[in-house]
């Protein structure tokens, strides 16, 4: 029987686990709005700060294969300890920065302390929610990363701006924040999955039976973290050029346009059937991928306002329904192992579309390059509806037949 101070218990690390993927997103994007800066005070191209934005998720990714069960041995509070220290160690790097190559090393950190994090966390929500809607973890999972990622552009869009140290201050802000979020993990109870255990890294497995799930899933995700990498990636530039203004927090609020859909529509939304929401995300994805190619071409601002909007909310339904369909039908033991999976192949696209559109970007021009990138994460788009379309029928027929 659950008792009221153990219910209590839960719902703390609950919310504390809800803090770390905030925290993790918020790691993630707070150097987005600084790169036009970087690249002004430092001469650098359009390649060498996506190539900047890259090694965070290159890091992260192959960080994934080594640790990517890390939690399910030593436990989802110690994994999520060491993610967070990392990420505290980053943030001081990035505020005292004599060069690019402490950005390098601070993504870099960045990424290996999200390996440690971040599936920790996910696995942790899934596991200590205490709500009857077993969706809840998943649209707080979307709901926490977009309130990260917003709070980093806003901030450091602030702090850029008007702040007497503009390139260190917001990172300063992380790393507090970080210690804070540390202390909170660190007084979490001990849950059924953090028994101490043997670590020792594996190659990755998908447990019997739910591969054409985490297929979908994996490209739901995926789908998600590439529309996200042209966002983080190129979209302080795109919104510098069309509104002509370098003030930085003018930029940071434009692009805090499309986290705030993210989250809005993960909680206003966080009842819907996961494949639905898979299908419905892919669907607005094109929709917005379009809007960014009359975007690049026109240069008009409300489409660029409109193109976050729906952008935003065709990432959250398809992260948030990719999420709910993996959740679900992964055992304890093999959780934390495959949701790191699921964010090992995501971060792998997110890398590509990331680097792949800096390079263009250089060398044709950022409209020029929109017009090639975009396509292609539409066909990702494609292949997520139609697979979680395949899936669901395929489930639905035999759920007919057990009947």
């Amino acid at each position: 029987m659950t008792t009221p101070s153990h219910r209590f218990a839960k719902r703390g690390s609950f919310w504390a686990s809800a803090a770390v993927l905030a925290l993790c997103l918020w790691s993630s994007g707070a150097p987005s709005v600084l790169y036009p800066t970087y690249a002004a005070e430092w001469h650098l191209s359009s390649t060498v700060i996506t190539t900047i934005f890259a090694t965070y998720p290159v890091v992260l990714l192959v960080s994934l294969l080594v640790f990517g069960n890390v939690s399910d041995a030593i436990g989802r509070r110690r994994a999520m300890l060491v993610g967070i220290a990392l990420i505290l160690v980053s943030g001081v790097l990035f505020a005292f920065a004599p060069d690019l190559t402490w950005l390098y090393i601070g993504r870099a950190l960045q990424g290996v302390g999200t390996a440690f994090a971040l599936g920790a966390a996910s696995a942790s929500l899934v596991e200590n929610n205490t709500s009857s809607n077993p969706r809840l973890a998943s649209s707080l999972t979307t709901a926490s990363t977009a309130l990260g990622l917003t709070l980093a552009l806003l901030i450091s869009g602030t702090l850029a701006q008007y702040a007497a140290w503009p390139e260190g201050l917001s990172f300063i802000v992380l790393s507090v924040l970080s210690g804070v979020v540390f202390v909170a993990v660190f007084f979490m109870p001990d849950g059924a999955a953090d028994a101490r255990q043997a670590w020792r890294p594996q190659a990755i497995r998908i447990p019997r039976g739910t591969v054409r799930v985490f297929i979908v899933s994996t490209l739901a995700v995926s789908l998600a973290y590439a529309v996200g990498a042209v966002f983080l990636s190129l979209g302080a530039s795109i919104a510098r050029d069309l509104t002509g203004t370098t003030n930085l927090l003018v930029v940071g609020a434009l692009l805090a346009v499309s986290s705030i859909m993210i989250g809005g529509t993960a909680i206003v939304l966080q009842r819907i059937h996961a494949h639905v929401a898979v299908i419905l995300g892919a669907a607005l994805s094109i929709v917005g991928l379009l809007l960014l190619e009359v975007v690049a071409s026109s240069g008009s601002l409300g489409l660029f306002l409109l193109w976050c909007v729906v952008g935003g909310a065709g990432y959250s339904l398809a992260f948030m329904g990719g999420l709910q369909l993996v959740g679900r039908v992964t055992k304890p033991e093999h959780r934390g192992a495959t949701l790191s999976a699921v964010y090992l192949f995501s971060y792998l696209f997110q890398a590509l579309t990331a680097v792949g559109a800096g390079i263009l970007a250089t060398g044709i021009g950022l409209a020029a390059s929109v017009d090639i990138v975009s396509p292609l994460v539409g066909i990702l788009a494609i292949a997520a509806g139609v697979l979680a379309l395949v899936d669901w029928r395929l489930r639905a027929r035999a759920a007919v037949v057990l009947v």
